[in-house]
């Protein structure tokens, strides 16, 4: 058996760059009309324990979905692409990787990993078990956004590049198109993409998995409250913004809010920046895209891929798609 291979990090988004990144995101989301700010913030350690609750709720459908497909096709994929690279966008613990990463080692492709996250403890953390797991791999980690630094993915061979959990879903037709379009220039010819998304559904399963009858989401929702008050100095109330879910029909997408429940006046002490809040008013939090495979095959051709195959879950609630760069 070969021996593990230390494995690597590179650092291209440090602490300053998270902060200037929050402070300006605060400072035009909450000045913004309707108000909104942008779901990275939910996912400190006790808003990713409280979402990693949710994904084990019996109204939460997506991750079980995606993973049911993983274990059923993970080889299948692997042989599709002939990549012994693999390289996963926002990537976290990697637990998913490991299904794909055991399927490319039974088909002998094992060769590389370069898990992609912004957050250099828990990636840190995830390469070095991987090592470990898989005597003989190469795992390079790179701490960056795949929104500003796909550049630095680069790896002699054919990569398999993976996004999954329908995080693609988060982002509006114009972020999806840049991502998208970003993600083409830097693949070769021959790079496949195995992209997880969330399908249009009944609307009431849909809206389900987003207000659970325990409330988990309710609290992972006001956790962007409890980031900014101890991040920025604000002085938010959480217990006095309500959450709110619903979907809205003309985008196709699952919106989060949080709703003010009387008047109110934050002070955001690092930004010198006062916010005012009319009762009843919200505040876009997040949203979730829900697909058609033949709209999502259209988003990707118009990116310059050519989709080889899909794959879906029981009940068609989740999919993966594998496209090509040609």
């Amino acid at each position: 058996m070969p021996d593990s291979i230390t494995p690597t990090i590179e650092v291209h988004l440090g602490p300053g760059d998270l902060r200037a990144a929050m402070e300006a995101d605060v400072r035009s989301g909450l000045t913004a009309v309707p108000k909104q700010l942008p779901p990275v913030y939910f996912y400190d350690d006790r808003g990713s324990r409280l979402f990693d609750e949710i994904t084990r709720l019996p109204e939460y459908y997506p991750t079980r979905a995606e993973r049911a497909i993983l274990d059923a096709h993970a080889k299948e994929m692997v042989e599709m692409a002939g990549a012994d690279i693999l390289v996963e966008l926002g990537a976290g613990t990697c637990d998913k990787s490991r299904v794909l990463l055991d399927a490319m080692q039974a088909c002998g492709l094992l060769g590389s990993f370069l898990p992609l996250d912004v957050s250099d403890t828990t990636l840190w953390e995830a390469a070095t078990r991987l090592s470990q797991e898989y005597p003989g791999l190469t795992v390079g980690a790179v701490v960056a956004d795949f929104h500003h630094h796909l550049i630095h993915l680069d790896a002699s061979g054919r990569r398999l590049i993976a996004f999954l959990g329908g995080t693609i879903g988060n982002f509006d037709p114009a972020q999806r198109q840049e991502f998208l379009a970003g993600l083409v220039e830097i693949m070769r010819p021959g790079d496949r993409f195995l992209l997880g998304a969330d399908l249009l559904k009944d609307r009431g399963k849909l809206v389900a998995a987003y207000d659970d009858s325990a409330g988990v989401t309710a609290e992972f929702n006001r956790n962007v409250l409890h980031v900014l008050n101890r991040e920025l100095g604000t002085d938010f109330a959480p217990d006095r913004f309500a959450h709110v879910a619903r979907f809205n029909e003309e985008d196709h997408r699952i919106e989060m809010w949080l709703r003010s429940i009387d008047d109110c006046v934050v002070h955001i002490a690092d930004l010198g920046l006062l916010v005012s809040f009319a009762a009843g008013e919200e505040m876009l939090t997040e949203i979730s895209t829900k697909f058609t495979p033949l709209a999502l095959q259209d988003e990707l051709s118009a990116a310059g891929m050519d989709v080889e195959a899909s794959w879906t879950s029981p009940g068609d609630e989740f999919m993966l798609t594998m496209a090509v760069r040609p």
